[in-house]
């Protein structure tokens, strides 16, 4: 089917954002903004016939120029947690920006999310979305060019792909930061839906959200999810809300990494990857004002970061999220949807 393409909003210097719509012929459509590479909206036939929207966001750019929760954005160029804002490469320290007390969360300010990239490709249900990363950008080496594909096909499945070839030797760890709702996002607590992740452990944390440098096994933690069981299952046993990252359990070995599935709608939500791990954020502070004048509050939705582990570049044990001009990175996650029940 043919791409559909719209006005998004006017940014704060004057440049245009467009939305770009991906349909398939089962009634599946996906919206994509050249705003921060983001997934603005992915639309899935449930169980009695409707379509809602399942992923959180605003209604035009100004939401997404103004987005602390980072709905739906591409994150980079290192998603996640960096202790100390700082890490060591090739012999030269390097210093980020402490915007999460001492330590760097999803690179610091001027995020990816928050910059307009250039639409390179728009054919059929795909989109190819690129930007340049200038030497030094947010304190890390080299300069970075960032490639991201979204592809919607007609098994109900969106794949994300990324590539992003370095001018030398640096950090590379990009994500899609989108946050579920299978019932839709209007529709409240996500605590009752089921889920299940392929992994038998998780890198445990400080009090900062930094990993200690264990793999630990899942044994009696709430963050067994391996059989399945409710969000909110052992909720009550982490009242901020999960914030883990697993190991998954074939690496990156191209297997499945979870499946979510909304208790209303009967929408099932299958999670393939190429990333070696996957961070389940379920945030408990959540509190804004989202798409059609809804209010997202605590618990409201489930992040599926499929990435490298938290502050990997301080730990050798852990996969190393290094890359340079001879070894550029290459990643890729898929959802597929289906009804259940």
């Amino acid at each position: 089917m043919p791409l559909e393409t719209h006005a998004f909003g006017t940014l704060a210097d004057g440049r245009e954002a467009r939305l770009i719509e991906l349909h398939n012929g089962n009634g599946m459509s996906v919206g994509v903004t050249d705003l921060g590479a983001s997934l603005v909206s992915v639309r899935v036939p449930d169980r009695r016939g409707g379509r809602p929207d399942v992923t959180l966001g605003f209604d035009g750019a100004y939401g997404y120029q103004d987005n602390p929760w980072c709905f739906g954005t591409t994150v980079g160029r290192c998603a996640n947690r960096i202790a100390g804002a700082t890490f060591e490469l090739a012999g030269t320290t390097y210093r980020l920006a402490a915007n999460e007390g001492a330590n760097n969360l999803h690179s610091g300010p001027h995020a990816y999310g928050e910059r307009l990239w250039k639409v390179i490709e728009a054919k059929g249900s795909s989109v190819s979305l690129n930007l340049l990363s200038r030497p030094g950008d947010q304190g890390f080496p080299g300069a970075l060019d960032v490639t991201v594909t979204y592809a919607l096909d007609e098994g109900d499945r969106l794949r994300i792909s990324y590539e992003a070839l370095p001018s030398e030797a640096t950090i590379v760890n990009l994500t899609c930061h989108a946050y579920w709702n299978l019932n839709g996002q209007a529709s409240g607590s996500v605590l009752a839906h089921g889920l299940t992740i392929a992994a038998d452990a998780y890198t445990p944390t400080d009090g900062q959200g930094i990993p200690t440098g264990e793999v630990a096994g899942l044994g009696k933690t709430p963050h067994d999810f391996r059989t399945g069981k409710q969000v909110g299952a052992d909720i009550w046993r982490v009242p901020n809300g999960y914030d883990v990252n697993f190991v998954l359990r074939d690496g990156e070995a191209h297997e499945s990494a979870a499946t979510l599935v909304g208790e209303r709608s009967g929408i099932a939500m299958d999670v393939t990857t190429s990333a070696p791990g996957l961070q389940l954020f379920v945030p408990g502070g959540l509190d804004c004002r989202g798409k059609d004048g809804a209010r997202y509050q605590a618990f409201d939705a489930v992040a599926l970061e499929t990435q490298f582990f938290p502050d990997a570049i301080h730990h050798k044990g852990f996969p190393q999220p290094v890359f340079t001009p001879e070894h550029p990175f290459r990643s890729w996650t898929e959802f597929a949807f289906r009804t259940v029940g």
